[in-house]
């Protein structure tokens, strides 16, 4: 389906809105080439007296034959149109650009929404920068043309059959000789337009790629300056701006040539109409006032197809950008938010792994993992870097589908499972803390709307993160900047356990979350959770050993499969892979270690 077919499509809600802002626009045109014909008649008048075409057909039934009176006349309609221009040009103007922003509002609200729900594996192949691109610019391209692109095409088509009209009935052979140049004009614009289509689709790409270059440089900027590489990445950018520069260049050299050629087209016509009509008029065969008509209606006629270039391109700009929305709104949802809707503060927690599996490619992640977490028990899982221990939590909160086995809460398979649910009952704190632009107070809140200063602040204190905001300008109504970049590491982790805790879910998964702060926070964030994963399920991944060694249980992973699972009394005692990598960490013997255990 065509871009503006899809666009329509896509705003059929906006029918009547389409309609009236349409008839507005086609009053108008009528309001404005009444001017010339009023033109062409006062001429008229003026020269013929009482026996003008106004007195002998139109003013007859009244009994004006009078020059004077007729032209008062002429005045009082001459008042009235433009009265009528000037108002259905407000209404027109009005209506396209409220439509344009109505529609642009929606477009952008519902093109994010279906980004939030598209799976993490798309993004691991989209850039950031690009989907910025789309949800901004492109959006805001459709949103110029709807503002003066859609009424100009309108307008054309209009006067076109107007203007026609009237040179018909006055002279239908200089009727033929004005629109002579229209089917060059118009295939003209065609032919243009269709070579503009794909290198507006570059330049749109290649808008994409500078804003994925910007967006990751400006979140890269630390690490920028401190390998002291402003110089490569500004090398990086200008690449990507050249490309832009260069794509552009090749629409422009074919949009700019549109509106010359337009133009001689025109040429031609208005000379034929004025060279002809004049041999006709100096023949008696036609009226000095019908010539007056047809020569100025031919620039009306002719003139505003000279526009055609600049909507022509405005439209292709815009079908490349549109083009581009609806592809990422086309985009399928693979993983569904619909399910059953259970009672989030009715479920104990338990949680069922069967025989799971699950590769990110072609590289096998998790391996048959199969196994039971108790509901109301800590849960630990330890390994090497690409084990798959965060894999794990991935799936459980459905960032992933398992491709293999499934996995059970409560007896309920989570695939079953409203996914809004399964997420509300489950508190993630992972070690990449996501904090907004907001107050401390916001930022502990998130995901539970409502919650009272009396439950933020208590959260706070399980969290231990009351002594630090006390200490801060505002305390609790300070505002810590953009991803929380005037807190440390620590504090961005304890505000993230502050929330999980405010959110009091039956499930606690903590994902490396103590791997980047010092001893000193990570011993605060583990007397924490000595107290918060009471009696709650508590999933807890980590390098540290140390902060899993009271768990219930802990499981070792190796290459997606468990190989060890118990106690941590039990493990070191084993002397297999989890004692191997309490000495690595402690420096104790394997008998030291069980002893101060």
């Amino acid at each position: 389906m065509h871009p503006i077919q899809r666009l329509f499509h896509y705003a059929s809600g906006y029918r009547r809105d389409f309609r009236l802002a349409t008839l507005y626009s086609v009053l108008n045109k009528f309001f404005d080439i009444l001017p010339e014909v009023l033109i062409g008649a006062a001429v008229d008048v003026v020269v013929k007296g009482e026996q003008s075409f106004l007195a002998r057909h139109v003013l007859v039934n009244v009994g004006i034959t009078d020059t004077w009176q007729q032209l008062l006349v002429l005045g009082a309609v001459n008042v009235f149109v433009w009265g009528g221009e000037s108002l259905t040009q407000y209404l027109y103007e009005v209506k396209w650009r409220q439509l344009a922003q109505d529609i642009q509002h929606d477009l952008r609200l519902d093109t994010y929404r279906h980004v939030q729900k598209l799976d993490m594996a798309y993004f691991e192949i989209q850039r950031t920068g690009n989907l910025m691109s789309i949800l901004n610019d492109d959006i805001n391209q459709m949103e110029r043309f709807l503002n003066g692109g859609a009424n100009q095409i309108i307008q054309v088509f209009c006067s076109s059959i107007m203007v026609s009209g009237v040179f018909f009935a006055l002279q239908p052979g200089i009727a033929m000789v004005a629109l002579l140049p229209v089917p060059v004009i118009l295939f003209g614009a065609f032919w243009f337009q269709n070579r503009l289509a794909p290198r507006y689709a570059e330049v749109r790409e290649a808008a994409g790629d500078v804003g994925a270059r910007l967006n990751n440089n400006l979140l890269g900027l630390a690490t920028i300056k401190a390998f002291a590489t402003e110089g490569f990445e500004a090398d990086h950018i200008e690449q990507a701006s050249n490309a832009y520069r260069s794509a552009n260049r090749q629409a422009i050299r074919i949009s700019s040539a549109i509106t010359p050629v337009i133009r001689m087209a025109i040429l031609s016509g208005f000379t034929a109409t004025l060279l002809y009509g004049g041999w006709l008029t100096l023949h008696d065969q036609l009226a000095v006032g019908a010539y007056s008509v047809l020569v100025f209606l031919t620039q009306r006629l002719l003139w505003p197809l000279t526009g055609l270039a600049d909507v022509a391109d405005m439209y292709q700009r815009s079908m490349a950008s549109i083009a581009r929305s609806m592809k990422l709104l086309d985009t399928p949802i693979k993983i569904p938010y619909e399910g059953r809707h259970f009672p989030i503060d009715q479920a104990r927690g338990e949680l069922r792994f069967e025989h799971v599996g699950f590769a990110y490619a072609d590289t096998p992640t998790l391996q048959d993992i199969d196994l039971t977490i108790r509901a109301g028990k800590t849960t630990a899982f330890v390994g090497s870097t690409g084990s798959g221990k965060s894999t794990l939590v991935k799936l459980l909160l459905r960032f992933y589908t398992a491709q293999s086995g499934r996995i059970l809460l409560d007896g309920t398979p989570i695939n079953d499972l409203n996914l809004q649910d399964l997420r509300r009952a489950i508190g993630y704190v992972s070690q990449d803390t996501f904090l907004t632009d907001g107050t401390v107070a916001e930022n502990i809140a998130y995901g539970a709307a409502g919650a009272s200063d009396d439950a933020i602040a208590q959260a706070a204190q399980a969290s231990e993160s009351t002594e630090f905001i006390d200490k801060l300008p505002l305390g609790f109504a300070t505002r810590i900047g953009e991803r929380g970049q005037k807190l440390s590491g620590g504090q961005r982790q304890r505000l993230a356990l502050a929330r999980a805790i405010l959110k009091n879910p039956p499930i606690l998964v903590l994902d490396e979350a103590t791997s980047a702060v010092d001893n000193e926070t990570e011993a605060a964030i583990q007397r924490s959770l000595d107290v918060v994963s009471r009696n709650r399920t508590t999933i807890v991944i980590a390098h540290r050993l140390s902060t899993v060694r009271h768990a219930d249980c802990i499981h070792l992973l190796e290459n997606g499969r468990i190989v060890e699972s118990g106690t941590h009394d039990a493990l070191v005692r084993q002397g297999g892979g989890y004692a191997a990598l309490w000495r690595l960490q402690t420096g104790e013997r394997v008998g030291q270690a069980t002893d101060h255990a």
